[in-house]
């Protein structure tokens, strides 16, 4: 995907300029190292060669093979199944690095805008008054997912939109801030965006706590439904 398919855009990550009253707060791409974990499990990928080898080694113990010939014939496996696995990695990264370079999240204070797809780009609006509630999902390196749940009547297409959206909602898709940096001051920019959007005068912020991976819902956008 080359970045002349966006060069129409008149800012990064939005089809048009936003009308007059409507600003932009936030605007951030995936991480790719999270995308490449969680999404495409390269950490998966390699544990599932690395485990292909120790059965190998273990069958040639098991049918009564020396060390020096289970030694070799792991030698042998290993010649054509490690560069493999290392193809299959680097294809998935080469992935996770694609959807950060093609997807742009935008937060403005009457929407999300939602701009990705590495075959097929495409934008998705999601108008604050679609927005039911929200959550955070914040893990311990500071990134974070950041799920959207829709009213009744406003629905998006799982496979469409996928991996922007939550793991296995598919009868209900939530469309998802995926992977985005500093996780926890995007969904205080959104939470703060949203309560003013229903009351000038109302503005709550999450505060999950820092270290290990949480889930939090966030309160402004709760309001919403209520």
């Amino acid at each position: 995907m080359s970045e002349r398919e966006f060069e129409t855009e008149p800012i990064p990550g939005l089809p048009e300029r936003p009308p007059v009253g409507e600003s932009i707060l936030w605007q951030g791409t995936p991480d790719w190292r999270r995308v490449a974990r969680d999404v495409y499990h390269v950490d998966k990928v390699a544990m599932y060669f690395a485990a292909l080898l120790c059965l190998r080694a273990m069958a040639e113990r098991w049918a009564g093979e020396t060390v020096a010939q289970t030694a070799r014939a792991t030698f042998d496996a290993a010649v054509w199944l490690v560069p493999l696995g290392l193809a299959a990695i680097a294809i998935l990264m080469l992935l996770a690095y694609l959807t950060q370079r093609t997807t742009v999240y935008t937060v403005t204070s009457q929407r999300v805008v939602m701009r990705f797809g590495v075959a097929l780009p495409m934008t998705v609006n999601l108008p604050f008054r679609a927005i039911g509630s929200a959550s955070l999902n914040l893990r311990s390196d500071g990134t974070g997912d950041i799920p959207l749940s829709l009213l009744s009547g406003n629905r998006v297409a799982y496979l469409m939109m996928w991996p922007h959206t939550r793991p296995w909602r598919v009868s209900k898709p939530e469309p998802m801030l995926r992977a985005v940096r500093d996780a926890n001051n995007v969904a205080e920019i959104l939470a703060d965006a949203l309560a003013a959007s229903v009351s000038p005068a109302k503005s709550l912020a999450p505060r999950p706590a820092d270290g290990a991976s949480t889930q939090s819902t966030i309160p402004s956008v709760v309001a919403l439904a209520s």
